[in-house]
């Protein structure tokens, strides 16, 4: 069943609103057309097509070998099958070194991979890049916290924000962030406190993942709530097939629950 039906597709207007109104926003990830139909029509909010598909499709070890062909074709894909959704896209490691080379790239996922906004994993070293991405009209996820393309240099992966010192360097760089144009933050494995007070104080709608109740909207990896991924699973992931009989259950059941702020539970948490 279509639970989108009749229903406007979502907008960035929409999701800043949802925000400002208290109303969660549903947020999962798909990398081919026929995942992309199932998770629209289940009434996910927001679609990523997410580098994570460098392990979850390509069995990489990490997100860095993903390239930005492998971005753009799959975002094609994931376009060609969403009505309701809204669509982000990931820029890959080393796609946005400096603001020329982020401009062209996040032009080449728009125009190539018809993304309606760019993610990139980004902190205070690409402010620049994100003012001129913003500059040039291009919807912008700055992605805080846990950085998986970074994972080699901070040395493995770990909770973030859990001091007071590091809550206080994560507000300033979402501040700046927005500041700058960015539109939406996604944060990752940060501490459940720390991702309350930036929420409280960042008026762009930020997405957590192993980041708390306390923030506008929850994103997890479809592969993780279909509980098909290989290795440890990381500590806020449900598999939701456990209770349900079908993917297409599983799915909704995920998108009710953060609807419903019951998803994550305390368990989730960090």
């Amino acid at each position: 069943m279509n639970d989108t039906l009749n229903k406007k597709p979502i907008t960035l207007t929409k999701l800043n609103n949802m925000k400002t109104q208290g109303e969660k926003i549903a947020c999962i990830t798909a990398y081919d057309a026929s995942f992309a139909r199932v998770v629209d029509n289940a009434g996910a909010d927001i679609v990523l097509v997410g580098d994570s598909l460098g392990m979850v499709i390509q069995g990489k070890k990490t997100t860095i070998p993903v390239k930005i062909e492998d971005m753009i074709y799959h975002s094609r894909i994931v376009a060609s099958a969403l009505q309701y959704s809204f669509l982000i896209t990931d820029m890959p490691f080393m796609s946005f070194y400096t603001p020329e080379i982020a401009l062209e790239n996040a032009s080449k996922l728009m125009q190539d991979g018809d993304a309606q906004m760019i993610k990139l994993e980004g902190n205070k070293s690409q402010l620049n890049i994100i003012e001129k991405l913003s500059q040039s009209d291009i919807p912008i996820c700055a992605h805080i916290g846990l950085r998986p393309q970074s994972v080699h240099k901070i040395g493995g992966y770990k909770v973030h924000g859990k001091s007071d010192e590091e809550a206080s360097l994560l507000l300033k760089e979402a501040i700046m962030i927005e500041e700058l144009g960015a539109d939406m933050i996604l944060i990752e494995c940060v501490s459940s406190s720390t991702a309350k007070i930036l929420n409280q104080e960042i008026k762009i709608p930020i997405i957590g993942i192993g980041a708390g109740p306390d923030v506008d909207g929850q994103i997890l990896v479809l592969y993780d709530i279909l509980g098909i991924t290989s290795g440890v699973s990381p500590k806020f992931v449900k598999n939701y097939m456990k209770d349900n009989n079908s993917i297409d259950q599983a799915i909704k059941s995920y998108i009710k629950e953060v609807k419903n702020k019951e998803y994550p539970a305390p368990e989730h948490c960090f």
